[in-house]
């Protein structure tokens, strides 16, 4: 039986994409160190993840952009970045096991799994693959907006990050408008 694992990054930020990425494992190559992504140190990831993109089997990842996050709410959106990641796997797995309490549409047998990066290695290639890919996306908005400081805080609500909004204003297509603090912003 071919199993995927299934996990996204970016459910909580106020800016950004919401990422999502699908795992098969090859057993014959297995990969040390896997874990719930927020448990492993920046370098740690950085480490696996390439582990992963070379040893998998088969990986894929999608995408729910802010605009798509605004218009369905994050957990849609999240849900159907995971379905893109699942349909983009170029192996047909049998059965995606997917971190969380909610399963994503798929044509594919889904499984919710509470918990399940840290307990089900497939999951635990996906948090890293969706956390690394996420995280360098916020690397590369700091580029061109250095005033926010999204390298520093990843698009969380840090006290930082509402500082320099407040500052600054929100960026349109960056920040999710839906999000309450951002709401707030627009108000004023």
């Amino acid at each position: 039986m071919i199993i995927c694992g299934v996990d996204e990054a970016g459910r909580g930020p106020l800016a950004g994409n919401v990422v999502a990425a699908a795992v098969i494992l090859d057993p014959s190559h297995p990969i040390i160190g896997l874990n719930d992504s927020k448990k492993l140190s920046e370098t740690k990831r950085e480490y696996l993840y390439q582990q992963i993109i070379t040893h998998a089997k088969c990986y894929a990842i999608a995408e729910a952009s802010v605009a798509e996050i605004d218009s369905i709410n994050i957990l849609q959106a999240s849900l159907l970045a995971m379905s893109r990641a699942i349909d983009k796997l170029t192996i047909k797995p049998d059965k995606a096991m997917i971190d969380g309490n909610k399963i994503p549409k798929s044509d594919v047998v889904c499984e919710a799994i509470i918990g399940g990066d840290a307990l089900i290695a497939e999951i635990s290639a996906a948090s890293i693959l969706a956390k690394v890919t996420r995280d360098r996306q916020l690397i590369e908005l700091d580029k061109e907006y250095p005033q926010y400081g999204f390298a520093k805080h990843k698009g969380y609500g840090t006290k930082e990050h509402l500082q320099a909004i407040e500052q600054h204003g929100i960026i349109h297509g960056i920040h999710r408008t839906s999000f309450a603090p951002i709401k707030q912003q627009l108000l004023f």
